[in-house]
């Protein structure tokens, strides 16, 4: 029991001073950390108050550079207002000038005003003293001298009328001659009616007009399977015994006669027969239109031509340009540019090709677009003809041409045309076209007699010189020069040649 005791007291004794030692430590280390906690919170303190500083002292700068500009803006914008009011009060004293100056002319002006009033005033009374005594002086009134005056007015105007009216066609002449003669040939060449008219038909005899029912066939399928194969039209009318072809193609006017001529011999007329038989024509004209083309080769001593060209020259051959066979045309004036060049010194083989070939485009003018001789020159190039010749075919018509070639081509064709018989018209279609020119020109006042010479390409138009002077008689020659080209219809070109001619007879006695 007493050790027991003992053990009590004694862990008494040591635990005692243990817990105090304890406490000890434990409020030791409480202050410890206190103090630390301490120490750092003044220190976040300090670093606070040392970053707020910094911030304060970076706002003073900003506030500062902020204020600085503001105050530069300032001035700035202080001096260009001031600048402006300157420029506004300069311009409100000129304004002030101004105004003071036209104030002043204003004044002057109405004073200006009243003086030009008083002296129209006076201007008016002088003239009507000098119209009453002009009128006194002349014995004629205000209107009579007004109508002279405007008579002689109106003659000045005449005459300087018609002298711009010859330099403006003398200019217009010189420039648009060249344009004017393709343009023309070219058109008259392919559509003149009143003479093509006659080439462009063909007429087919036929044993009975009973055939001409048979030719249109059931609801008219005969006739349009031949005008459909052939390209050509036909025209069945009232015509005793006889059709009529019309086409602008000599090829296929030709193909469509033979044609029709076959069928009416065969006597089998319907749409399978009618293809088989133009197929067969058509072959056998074009053996023809070679045939025709070789011959013509031999007789105008060319040599070496391509064959596509020889069969072109050879459709010629159904081609007529005024009543003239247009591949005979061709031969003349290779033979005549031949002899021609032989005594010029020129080159024969060129001039001999150029003019056989010069009108090789007619056999492709209903093909192609453009002038002949442009598309004959295009034509021949393709097969190999040499430049020179090219260039005589191109320029034929033209008036300005660049070789002595050109020129032998032109003067042969323009030979072979003129020879009489080579071209031919109707004497029927001659005579009208003769008395439709002179009656257009006799329409116009002063004009006493018309003459239509030189195949109806110029007409003289005598004129009284009482009625017509030498300003009128231009005019007149151009209102009938625009009333021809109005209403007639004519190949090539009319020449209007007005005569005025002044005569004093006396006799002596």
């Amino acid at each position: 029991m007493e050790v027991i005791l003992v053990a009590v007291i004694v862990a008494l004794v040591v635990s005692i001073p243990a817990g105090a030692g304890g406490f000890y430590l434990r409020n030791a280390l409480a202050r410890q950390k206190t103090r630390s906690a301490f120490e750092a919170a003044q220190q976040q303190v300090r670093r606070a108050e040392e970053r707020s500083k910094e911030i304060l002292l970076e706002a003073k700068e900003e506030a500062l550079k902020t204020k600085t500009a503001a105050e530069a803006e300032l001035r700035s914008r202080r001096q260009d207002i001031e600048k402006h009011q300157r420029r506004v009060d300069q311009r409100e004293e000129n304004l002030d000038k101004r105004n003071s100056s036209l104030d002043s002319q204003r004044s002057k002006l109405q004073s200006r005003e009243s003086e030009l009033d008083q002296q129209q005033a006076d201007l008016s009374l002088v003239r009507e003293k000098e119209v009453e005594r002009l009128e006194q002086i002349s014995s004629l009134s205000v209107l009579d001298a007004r109508e002279q005056l405007l008579k002689r007015v109106e003659e000045d105007i005449q005459f300087d009328t018609a002298r711009m009216l010859r330099d403006s066609e003398q200019e217009a002449h010189e420039r648009a001659d060249e344009t004017a003669r393709n343009i023309i040939g070219g058109a008259i060449q392919r559509l003149a009616s009143d003479v093509i008219s006659e080439q462009s038909v063909s007429t087919v005899a036929l044993p009975s007009d009973d055939m001409k029912g048979r030719l249109i066939g059931r609801e008219g399928r005969n006739i349009r399977a031949i005008e459909a194969a052939t390209g050509a039209d036909l025209i069945i009318d009232d015509t005793p015994d006889a059709v009529t072809v019309s086409c602008f193609d000599p090829i296929r006017k030709e193909v469509a006669r033979r044609s029709l001529e076959r069928m009416i011999q065969d006597g089998r007329i319907h749409p399978a027969r009618i293809e088989e038989i133009v197929s067969r024509t058509r072959s056998e004209v074009n053996d023809i239109a070679r045939r025709a083309g070789e011959d013509a080769l031999l007789e105008a001593n060319i040599r070496g031509l391509h064959p596509e060209l020889t069969k072109l020259m050879g459709r010629l051959k159904f081609r007529f340009s005024y009543g003239e066979n247009v591949l005979q045309h061709c031969i003349e004036v290779s033979i005549l540019a031949a002899l021609m060049g032989a005594e010029l010194g020129a080159r024969v083989d060129v001039c001999r090709t150029a003019g056989f070939l010069h009108d090789i485009g007619k056999a492709l003018s209903h093909e192609v677009e453009g002038p002949h001789a442009d598309t004959g020159a295009d034509v021949v190039g393709r097969y190999g003809v040499s430049e020179r010749i090219q260039k005589a075919i191109r320029e034929h018509h033209d008036r300005q041409m660049t070789t002595l070639e050109s020129f032998i081509v032109a003067a042969a064709d323009a030979l072979s045309a003129a020879r009489p018989g080579a071209r031919r018209d109707t004497a029927e279609h001659y005579i009208q076209r003769l008395e439709a020119l002179e009656n257009t020109a006799r329409g116009f006042e002063g004009v006493e007699r018309c003459f239509a010479i030189q195949a109806g390409r110029e007409i003289r138009v005598m004129v009284s010189p009482d009625v017509v002077d030498d300003a009128k008689a231009a005019i007149l020659a151009r209102d009938v020069v625009k009333r021809i080209e109005e209403t007639l219809s004519y190949p090539g070109q009319i020449k209007v040649v007005v005569i005025r001619e002044s005569r004093s007879v006396e006799i002596a006695k």
